[in-house]
């Protein structure tokens, strides 16, 4: 085997393990809202269970429902982050792992540090941290 070939073979093994995970952003669903100005994305993972998936599509369709959970300004950005392990309700309450960040420059950095704060508090356990609930101005 040549020089930089075995870098490259383990380079397609990850992205394959990574695609066969259905890890990328692109595999997963998403439902998207518009509410008094804000976009709301949605992002339908498997690990969400029924009745916490019904209660983030209350969350993205109800402005009350919302601003209990992503309480901030409508003109900035907002982000919901939780634990595939954990999932996002324990007897009905959110679980800790979730971490929902409001009143952000860009829907990058909020997503980003919704994560990074998720992930801060699942600690070495379990999967990294997803993004399920992004909010910004509409379009």
């Amino acid at each position: 085997m040549r020089k930089g070939m075995t870098g490259c073979l383990a380079a397609m093994a990850v992205l394959g393990s990574v695609w066969a995970n259905g890890a990328l952003a692109g595999d997963v669903p998403v439902e998207v809202s518009k509410l008094d100005g804000s976009k709301i994305t949605l992002h339908v993972y498997p690990f969400l269970k029924p009745d916490e998936l019904k209660t983030l599509r209350v969350v993205a369709k109800n402005r009350q429902a919302l601003q209990i959970f992503i309480p901030g300004d409508k003109a900035h950005f907002s982000a919901m982050a939780l634990a595939p392990d954990d999932g996002f309700m324990k007897d009905g309450a959110p679980v800790e792992t979730a971490v929902a960040l409001s009143d952000l420059p860009d829907a990058a950095t909020a997503a980003a540090n919704a994560r990074a704060a998720c992930d801060a508090k699942r600690g070495k356990k379990g999967k990294p941290c997803v993004t399920v609930l992004e909010v910004g101005p509409a379009s």
